[in-house]
């Protein structure tokens, strides 16, 4: 069977959702829909798409389209999703699968109601230098591990527009970068944080994190040092400390790498490349998995965990007393 995806939203993740199911044969992109038909239109035919749908909702309603890839906005995920689960369509929506934890909950919920596949697309978890990675620290290559240190920042000139700015689409540094360094200190612990400490410099401009540093505890001494931002130049690296030697992961978020730092011992580079163009494949692949297995959860990343990085964004957020409107964070099962 070939798995025939639609995709709402159709600007420059859309197109990298392309690139990554173009080396499949187990699913096709058939349709693609955006808020102004005009750019659908134009998306469909550049990059041979059979049809192009006036709005999310017709698309949706569609009985040939059997799953569905929420590329829009963070801000507009949570309506998407909620109208694609209520449609009976299996869903692969971008990080953040939300704005905060209680919408996670009712996408949760609808999921279960409906009997379909909901997993939120952070393509980091899914890639096999990652998935390596997890078996070394599993293995006790590095000893027991207590320290997580990363970054992930841009030091770009965006104007109050962009969505990393503006306070209309969800922006700020956390919910769009820092999920990446805090996604890698729970790939490595595992279990939820026991606590947060978390500091961030606002954007004078626009009121968004411009800048935040996190400091969660995991308990039993365990602890993640991690930081994020669009106003500051740094090394995007993650590095995992364990009690017999460390290792370093370069662009942990698009890892293709990894060097095994053990004492006594010379570094072991670990490598597991993949195409450029091609850095959504093995999510893509996955969920495809997934469904062959009749799965209406991910076992890599479970609606739990999901669930879980949202309660620790929430909880960041609330520190800084950073609320977005209260149209973009209600969390009714019902489309208003």
């Amino acid at each position: 069977m070939t798995i025939k995806w639609g995709i709402l939203g159709c600007g420059h993740i859309a197109l990298q959702f392309l690139r990554g199911i173009q080396p499949s044969n187990k699913g096709i992109a058939a349709a693609c829909a955006a808020r102004n038909f005009e750019k659908a239109k134009a998306f469909a035919k550049t990059h041979n798409i059979d049809r192009a749908y006036e709005s999310y909702e017709a698309l949706a309603s569609t009985p040939e389209i059997d799953a569905i890839y929420v590329a829009n906005t963070h801000n507009a995920h949570f309506e998407t999703v909620k109208l694609c689960l209520n449609a009976g369509k299996h869903v692969l929506c971008e990080k953040p699968l939300t704005v905060n934890a209680n919408q996670t909950k009712v996408l949760i919920e609808l999921a279960s109601k409906n009997n379909v596949l909901l997993m939120e697309a952070v393509w980091t978890r899914f890639l096999p230098a990652i998935r390596s990675l997890q078996s070394a620290i599993q293995e006790g290559l590095i000893g027991e591990v207590v320290t997580v240190k990363a970054d992930f920042s841009l030091n770009r000139e965006l104007p109050t527009t962009h969505r990393l700015r503006n306070p209309e689409l969800a922006g700020g540094a956390l919910l769009d970068l820092g999920i990446y360094p805090i996604t890698i200190a729970s790939i490595v612990f595992q279990n939820a944080p026991h606590s947060i400490y978390a500091q961030c410099v606002l954007d004078d401009e626009t009121g968004v994190d411009q800048r935040g540093f996190y400091t969660i505890d995991f308990g039993q001494g365990k602890t993640a040092l991690l930081t994020s931002g669009y106003t500051q130049a740094a090394p995007c690296e993650a590095v995992i400390s364990g009690t017999k030697g460390h290792i370093i992961v370069p662009h942990f978020l698009g890892a293709k790498s990894y060097q095994v730092c053990v004492q006594g011992e010379a570094p072991q580079v670990i490598d597991l490349p993949f195409d450029e163009g091609h850095e959504f494949c093995a999510e893509i692949e996955h969920f495809h998995d997934c469904l062959e297995n009749g799965l209406t959860q991910s076992p890599i990343l479970p609606l739990n965990k999901t669930l879980e990085m949202m309660q620790t964004m929430d909880e960041i957020r609330r520190q800084w007393g950073l609320k977005y409107s209260e149209e973009l964070e209600q969390a009714t099962a019902v489309s208003h």
